[in-house]
């Protein structure tokens, strides 16, 4: 097992989470500027300021002390979640033109979509990179390998068979069939196979099984018993690499989505959640494999922070755009006792999703275990 120097998990906490909140918050910001609204405070970590400076359009960027995310106050906000400021309508009418509350609620949209929007475009970015420098890679889905008593065996899969479909969705690259099965703990999939000119349906159940890594995590996945032959580089100009980045990066957000509604439907245990501690054990971890491997796991990060950040909680940002959809329909704002029942649901939601984590996070580093052994 190997073993992760104590210092690193900080330092690489902050590098995975750093950059991933300004590039969440500039999106706010500086759509926020294109639409002529004014930028109080653009904040990386919450509570009392460690550093920071105005710019001459009069913005305070500041580093606070807590770096577990971050804020852009907009003229008009009463606070860093957005609530409108009572005075804002008070306020002189050139100077009011650049507060948030005044803007329509398309421009309003905009700037809070923009957060969530730049985190999914850095990790397309963040792909298109390794696209463009080390080519696109793809393993044609064909199996090579059929592992002898698996779920794909006892099926009567054979090497050679081209795994065109899963669950009636094509399948391009052998990835595809990882990340389709991988997740659904063992759910019954429908394969369509082409072998030798035919075409044939084989439905199956795959196996899950229990990994633990280099590091000493424990994982269940599912799996079918089938190995593929080796990867393919492809050199891709810009467009080609782009578009491969994009496919990679959606492909990723299929697979939070379905995780997320696993946890939702009680298919998946919360005991499976982690939070900020798991992200710095994580960080640490995968920072011990190379830059290139870091830079990854950043991507995948970014994506499940735009992901988070869309649902519908009125504390985030899917909460803020879902209140913007009814205003849009109805033509006016949502009552603003509602808003405020709403941001109390908010909050309460996301405090207890704060508390489950925190309680995973320090079971997967071993608090519990600890204080078993002592008690004990």
């Amino acid at each position: 097992m190997l073993d992760v120097p104590l210092w690193l998990y900080p330092i690489a906490f902050l590098a995975v989470l750093g950059p991933l909140v300004f590039v969440h918050e500039y999106g706010h910001y500086i759509v926020g500027r294109w639409c002529g609204v004014k930028a109080d405070t653009f904040s990386i970590g919450f509570g009392r300021k460690i550093l920071g400076w105005t710019d001459k359009r009069g913005t305070e960027w500041k580093i606070g002390w807590l770096p577990l995310g971050g804020y852009v106050q907009f003229a008009g906000d009463r606070d860093a979640v957005s609530q409108p400021d009572a005075n804002w309508q008070a306020l002189p009418a050139a100077e009011k033109s650049h507060t948030f509350p005044a803007q329509p609620v398309w421009k309003r949209s905009l700037i809070v979509l923009a957060g969530p929007m730049t985190n999914f475009l850095f990790a397309i970015l963040i792909f298109t990179g390794f696209n463009l420098v080390y080519g696109i890679p793809s393993t044609p889905p064909v199996v090579a390998v059929v592992q002898a008593g698996s779920a794909g065996d006892e099926a009567g899969l054979r090497a050679g068979d081209r795994i065109a479909a899963i669950n009636g969705r094509a399948t391009e690259d052998f990835s595809d069939i990882r990340m389709a099965v991988a997740p659904e703990l063992g759910k019954p999939v429908n394969l369509g196979i082409e072998r030798g000119g035919e075409r044939l349906n084989i439905t199956l159940r795959p196996r899950v099984i229990s990994e633990t890594d280099q590091f000493g995590n424990k994982n269940e996945r599912a799996i079918i018993g089938i190995l593929p032959g080796p990867p393919v580089l492809t050199a891709a100009g810009p467009v080609t690499a782009v578009q491969a980045g994009a496919g990679q990066t959606w492909g990723l957000v299929r697979l939070t989505g379905t995780i997320l509604g696993q946890f939702l439907t009680g298919q998946r245990s919360v005991k499976e959640m982690g939070g900020p501690l798991r992200i710095a054990k994580q960080s640490g971890e995968v920072a011990t494999l190379g830059v290139i491997t870091l830079i990854s796991f950043i991507a995948f990060i970014s994506i499940n922070l735009g992901f988070i950040n869309l649902l519908p909680l009125p504390m985030l940002d899917g909460g803020h755009l879902a209140f913007y959809a009814y205003e849009a329909i109805r033509r006016r704002p949502a009552p603003p006792q509602a808003q405020e029942w709403a941001f109390r649901f908010g909050f309460a939601a996301i405090v207890t999703l704060m508390l489950v984590v925190t309680f995973n996070d320090l079971g997967s580093i071993g608090v519990w275990d600890r204080i078993a052994r002592l008690i004990g």
